[in-house]
């Protein structure tokens, strides 16, 4: 039996969440469950973006702190979510020669096509923290499957490049860094979220994962197994609660309860209600308009695969689906304990994805290597001083 561990890190606007995997594989059976987790108040976290380093820092490693705790597991090493609106995606279409004698595709062959469309992006202060290719031409000829052990000389790949700003990058490792832990990949969140929630038979029909947290809306677009759109809104569960809180002239801590059903009080329903329903319709109204800009609105067999605490179920399905015209399904909880909340799907994605043990790396951000020298190098001075 061979047993390997996982750790993911969530840098969320409200909650820090780490959490720590065992993976188990004994012959051709593999199971995994969660053997830790930790969560502390996000200090010093707005939108996504680091405001306060040292705050941020502090909520890490209470968070880390409490998973270690439950898990028993040093944590050393984890795998980092990056959300918030600094996140695009971008389509960019690369070309190269076959390299090889008998013309016959290798995978060194696709390399060379996606890096070529990667320097034809020109980003300005943006860095690539995932490559995604999905559509291949060989020879000028469209391919419905991966273009390797096929024969040709020309070899096109359109492919999807996740990009966030250098900055916001680089604060969210370097504050992971300095609570101890190293980043040994990043993945987008709302990538990480699909890991968790969706299949391979939604994403082959076609279908849009939204999902809704409190200070933004992200939009993940599958097509034939592949992603080929990302989008970050800057709305969220706490422009209902400031609707609310405003229209019924109560505070942000009762307008949060009415929203989440946990209070009723002596207000008019009806009220509640249509306040709810306006900005929920918003959500909806600039989503539809996002599909129909990739030309993707009412296209999409799979339907639209809606998750998050911050909205009501029923009234969000009925908005979803009058306005996008699509089939809507409302994802339920993945299992028990904390995968009954899906504040923590994406933390549970990046453990799952579990990329950086299987030999998978797409993060060469340098920043990390940077961090890590720099570490070293302090790490070492300290040694010497010691008698």
């Amino acid at each position: 039996m061979s047993k390997n561990i996982t750790v993911g890190i969530d840098l969320g606007s409200h909650l820090v969440k780490v959490m720590v995997v065992e993976h188990l594989k004994e012959r051709d059976k593999k199971t995994s469950r969660i053997i830790g987790t930790g969560k502390s108040e996000a200090r010093g976290i707005k939108n996504g973006y680091i405001n306060e380093p040292e705050e941020v820092v502090r909520s890490i490693v209470k968070s880390v702190r409490e998973a270690e705790h439950r898990s028993g597991i040093k944590i050393r090493q984890a795998t980092l979510a990056v959300g918030g609106i600094s996140l695009e995606s971008k389509l960019a279409k690369g070309t190269s020669i076959i390299s090889r004698a008998d013309n016959e595709v290798s995978a060194l062959d696709v390399q060379n096509a996606v890096k070529e469309s990667e320097q034809g992006l020109k980003l300005l202060n943006r860095h690539v923290i995932d490559s995604i290719p999905y559509i291949y031409k060989l020879d000028g000829k469209d391919l419905y499957s991966k273009p390797e052990g096929l024969r040709g000389v020309r070899l096109e790949v359109t492919s999807l490049f996740v990009t966030c700003i250098n900055q916001h990058l680089e604060a969210l490792v370097n504050s992971v860094n300095n609570a101890g832990v190293d980043v040994v990949d990043v993945i987008a969140a709302p990538l990480a979220s699909s890991v968790a929630i969706l299949n391979s038979q939604q994403k082959t029909a076609g279908c849009i994962l939204v999902d809704i947290g409190a200070e933004t809306i992200s939009l993940s677009v599958f097509e034939d197994g592949d992603i080929i759109s990302i989008k970050v809104l800057p709305l969220g569960g706490t422009d209902i609660t400031k609707d609310l809180a405003l229209g019924l002239k109560i505070t942000l801590d009762e307008a949060e309860k009415i929203k989440k059903g946990e209070i009723t009080g002596n207000f008019d329903q009806r009220e509640i209600e249509e306040i709810m329903e306006a900005r929920v319709t918003e959500f909806f109204e600039i989503i539809q308009k996002f599909l129909k800009k990739i030309n993707k609105d009412g296209r999409l067999a799979g339907g639209a695969i809606i998750v998050g605490g911050a909205t009501n179920n029923e009234m969000t399905e009925r908005i979803a689906k009058n306005i996008l015209n699509l089939p809507i399904t409302m994802a339920g909880s993945l299992g028990s304990g904390v995968l009954k909340d899906p504040a923590w799907y994406v933390v549970y994605g990046l453990c799952m994805s579990g990329r950086y043990n299987q030999g998978h790396n797409s993060y060469s951000n340098p920043f990390v290597k940077i961090f890590k020298s720099i570490g070293d190098f302090f790490k070492n001075i300290v040694k010497q001083l010691m008698p």
